[in-house]
């Protein structure tokens, strides 16, 4: 599966924006989702992820309360959305797809495809 993540940009502090990523090929129901960030000077974090069906989501504790996983399987898409957006938010943003996942791991190294990125930045 490749992965097109977009919808990145110039915020300011208390805003929301969506983040997406597409999905080629026609299995992506059978990936399970993820998406990462990378702040300048830092190691690549986890930030949410879902399961297959989406009926499951799993998020890190910084952004559990305004931030939201969603997917369209239909349409090969999976969705960010970030409210009350922070200027520690302000990161290049990457979708991941982990093929027959069960776990919503929160390990990079679980994933087995990634996206270009899409940089958010948060102004205060």
């Amino acid at each position: 599966v490749q992965l097109q993540a977009s919808g990145g940009g110039l915020v300011q502090a208390g805003d929301s924006l969506r983040v997406s990523c597409a999905a080629s090929g026609r299995t992506f129901s059978s990936y399970v989702m993820g998406w990462f960030r990378q702040a300048p000077r830092k190691e690549r974090e986890f930030v949410a992820a879902i399961s297959r069906s989406g009926g499951i989501t799993r998020y890190t504790d910084a952004v559990k309360d305004r931030f939201s996983i969603s997917r369209d399987n239909a349409n090969n898409t999976v969705y960010l959305q970030m409210n009350s957006l922070e200027p520690e938010d302000t990161a290049v943003y990457y979708c991941a797809a982990e093929e027959g996942g069960v776990v919503l791991s929160r390990n990079p190294g679980a994933y087995t495809h990634w996206g270009q990125g899409t940089l958010v930045t948060v102004s205060s």
